[in-house]
């Protein structure tokens, strides 16, 4: 849409503590479900298939509910108060449907991108990577995919995932485009160095 692009939507967002920690919630669970489960993704081609994949999707309806329930209201309270350009009154009608298949687009696409993530692990160390640091690499990636992960902090970026989700679902943006490029860069991290660089106190 002219007049608005995804940065400046993102800014009109002040998110509540609920809606992090539903964010929080969601991103949980479904590494938890990923970790418990028996995917394994050794290429970039096999995570492009697993985006395909809605059955770890649909485990986690009862978290993604929660964070449509939370995020639709602050969505439209955006909308409504925003100055932008001509903003159809059916975006803000149809946001709770439209954040909720972006969520769900989402999930799979942070599911493929840390197991492409694990199993890059696995080859170059010969481990398994400390769980915290896949999903910190993960949300990085998934977020900033021409950037090189900040893994000098232990704090995941739950209210930028939140917003994501949020202005590309309203606005109906597909985030897959950034998402492949995501997997690329997983393909070129240097994940030995990661891990020295990840902080002592995370392993514990």
């Amino acid at each position: 849409m002219r007049g608005m692009d995804e940065d400046s939507g993102v800014s009109l967002l002040v998110l509540p503590r609920a809606l992090r920690q539903a964010t929080r919630d969601v991103v949980h669970e479904m590494f938890d479900r990923l970790l418990s489960s028996d995917v394994t993704v050794t290429t970039n081609a096999e995570a492009q298939a697993l985006l395909a994949d809605q059955e770890d999707t649909e485990a986690l309806t009862d978290a993604i509910q929660r964070f449509v329930a939370i995020a639709t209201p602050v969505a439209r309270i955006a909308l409504r108060g925003a100055r932008l350009t001509r903003i159809p009154w059916v975006l803000v009608a149809s946001s709770a449907i439209s954040i909720g298949v972006t969520v769900r687009n989402g999930v799979r696409e942070l599911q493929a991108i840390a197991a492409l993530i694990s199993r890059r692990f696995e080859q170059e160390t010969g481990e398994a990577a400390d769980t915290a640091l896949v999903q910190k690499l993960t949300l990085e990636l998934y977020l900033r995919p021409r950037r090189t992960p900040d893994v000098s902090q232990l704090g995941l970026p739950l209210a930028a995932l939140a917003r994501r989700w949020i202005v590309s679902g309203v606005f109906g943006r597909s985030t897959r485009a950034k998402t492949k490029k995501a997997l690329e860069a997983v393909e070129r991290l240097d994940v030995v160095s990661l891990s020295e660089r990840w902080p002592v106190e995370s392993r514990a």
